[in-house]
């Protein structure tokens, strides 16, 4: 597994401080132009790190947001959207960001029309987690290896998970738009970070080094550049 480059460390907070190493020296080495992002627990001691560091500027940086609910305002707490301006956006300057809108009036244009954003913008290096039965963005457990931008189903395991987080009357939403895992693979190089017990199956699963698609992490073993920062040891 030559195109696994797999770093532990101690804690989240020490994986952070390694992230945001790397980012700054592809960005000072001009080899980052366009960067994926991710949401979720796993990504706030990150940007909380980046927001710290007054040497790390995204001013010159494109943005793509992996995934958002579906049927959710952005004026929401359990957005994506409104995750990324209140962890993020709000204190770092990016050039330009974008993030599905999973309020359009046809998904399925808006997933065809990010795509080609994709295509236009072509991302430089991705920042993945990953869910606890494996899901990368929101790919379930089955999701086909050559999926562009879609609406995913979300599976009841993922609705759980993520259900503690809508602690008010809004519903979870069932679907959500995502990067497929096609759309992921293009990218240059892929940073996935991992934290927790809970996460341990989903790593052990990539690092024995088979394809199976009932987990889809293993599908970045079809990549040619993936570092793991994780605190599983």
């Amino acid at each position: 597994m030559e195109n696994l480059n797999l770093i532990r460390t101690k804690n989240p907070h020490t994986a952070a401080n390694v992230v945001t190493d790397i980012i700054k020296e592809k960005i000072d080495n001009g080899f980052l132009n366009v960067i994926g992002l991710a949401t979720g627990q796993t990504m706030i001691p990150i940007y909380n790190e980046w927001i710290k560091n007054e040497d790390l500027s995204f001013e010159n940086i494109v943005s793509f947001n992996l995934d958002e609910y579906v049927g959710i305002s952005t004026k929401s707490s359990n957005s994506y959207t409104y995750f990324m301006n209140e962890y993020l956006f709000k204190r770092k300057k990016f050039k330009e960001s974008f993030i599905p809108d999973g309020m359009a009036e046809n998904v399925n244009v808006e997933c065809e029309q990010y795509e080609s954003l994709i295509d236009k913008y072509p991302i430089d290096l991705i920042i993945l987690g990953v869910g606890e039965n494996g899901h990368i963005a929101f790919n379930e457990p089955g999701s086909p290896s050559n999926s562009l931008t879609h609406v995913a189903k979300l599976s009841d395991s993922t609705k759980i998970v993520n259900g503690k987080y809508f602690n008010n009357r809004e519903t979870i939403p069932e679907t959500a738009i995502t990067m497929g895992i096609g759309t992921i693979l293009k990218a240059k190089s892929i940073l996935l970070v991992a934290f927790g017990e809970k996460k341990r199956a989903a790593i052990n699963k990539l690092l024995e080094g088979k394809l199976d698609s009932n987990w889809p992490i293993t599908y970045l073993l079809e990549h040619d550049e993936v570092t793991i920062v994780t605190d599983i040891v």
